[in-house]
């Protein structure tokens, strides 16, 4: 049985950091009555007019409100912006509070600006996120560590926190190029595959990351899928809907430097350029796509993005709800493709 999970969203700034958080806890009771299993949220650093709640203290908070069944999801942090002495034991520690039910949703980041506000070279973090993953997992398992890297040195370290989940929380890579999917078939346990890919793009990366993983004598298994989802009475409903709520944020997306987006295309054509992966329409439509996603993929989860910052908690428990109702029992009846 396929699992479903939900995509919390960043909100504008005009929206208080506590409203924000009182509208996380309305809108994760809803998934869960929904039948959603797993609560998933980004970051992001001083992002404009935008604001995300940080996943460590929120996720941390959401683990005591959650049913004992719910995972909590890091999609993403921004490995590269952290010591990795720092982010193991945050993430351990969070593993411990969460009571093992966390997945660590790790990626490389995309702002160059974020990079800049850190101090970090932004041309380094991909062998700033290589690193960090090693040294993560050695402190994760291992008494004594000694690290001799480009970055970092270590030398004969004791760790003094260690995850609940042996041998340590599994490893989501999310990445939008497929030297990113490489790593995660390297060194993740599963690859969080983005939105915007279409499914010829998904099957190509989950192809990528069955040989990594191949390469290393582990076991391929079901990989979380991501995707934008919205249900209305109709597909031309949908789609107007889904450019009232959304078509800013893909319009942000472009202008913070997210090169998978088209600003120009989006202006001129945004129907045309999210068809290949937005999931619209009727009840009927939108099960008809998630149906082929996931039996034609090796899907499990599936993480769905029903909010967009230009909605508000109302709109976001209404949106979940009618997923709930008339979309997701099919969902959840379906098995995986392999």
């Amino acid at each position: 049985m396929v699992q479903i999970g939900l995509l919390l969203s960043d909100v504008p700034k005009s929206v208080s950091p506590q409203q924000q958080f009182s509208d996380v806890l309305r809108i994760t009771e809803a998934a869960q009555r929904n039948g959603f299993t797993y609560i998933a949220i980004g970051q992001h650093f001083l992002y404009g007019e935008l604001r995300w709640l940080q996943p460590v203290p929120l996720l941390a908070r959401l683990s005591a409100h959650v049913d004992p069944n719910v995972k909590l999801v890091t999609q993403i942090m921004i490995v590269p912006a952290y010591h990795p002495v720092v982010l193991a034991e945050e993430i351990a520690t969070l593993d411990v509070v969460t009571e093992g039910r966390l997945i660590f949703g790790a990626g490389i980041g995309y702002r160059p600006e974020e990079f800049g506000y850190l101090g970090i070279p932004f041309k380094e973090r991909a062998s700033r996120m290589d690193e960090s993953l090693e040294i993560m997992r050695q402190l994760w398992t291992k008494d004594k560590v000694t690290y001799h890297g480009k970055h970092w040195q270590l030398d004969d370290v004791a760790p003094h926190i260690w995850p609940t989940q042996q041998p340590h929380p599994p490893i989501w890579i999310g990445a939008q190029k497929m030297p990113g999917v490489r790593r995660a078939g390297r060194l993740g346990d599963a690859y969080a595959c983005p939105p915007e890919a279409s499914l010829e793009e998904a099957r190509a990366r989950y192809d990528a990351v069955r040989e990594g993983f191949a390469a290393r004598g582990k076991e391929f298994t079901p990989q979380p899928l991501r995707r934008n989802v919205l249900v209305a009475d109709s597909r031309e409903q949908a789609l107007e809907e889904y450019a009232r709520v959304a078509k800013g944020k893909y319009l942000s997306y472009a202008s913070k430097g997210f090169d998978m987006m088209d600003k120009k295309e989006l202006e001129e054509s945004f129907a045309e350029t999210i068809a290949g992966h937005a999931v619209l329409g009727s009840p009927d439509e939108v099960i008809a796509q998630l149906t082929e996603l996931i039996t034609q993929l090796p899907v499990d989860p599936l993480l769905i993005r029903p909010q967009w910052p230009s909605m508000n908690a109302d709109e976001t428990i209404a949106a979940i709800d009618r997923f709930g109702r008339d979309v997701a029992p099919a969902i959840l009846a379906l098995e995986g493709g392999k």
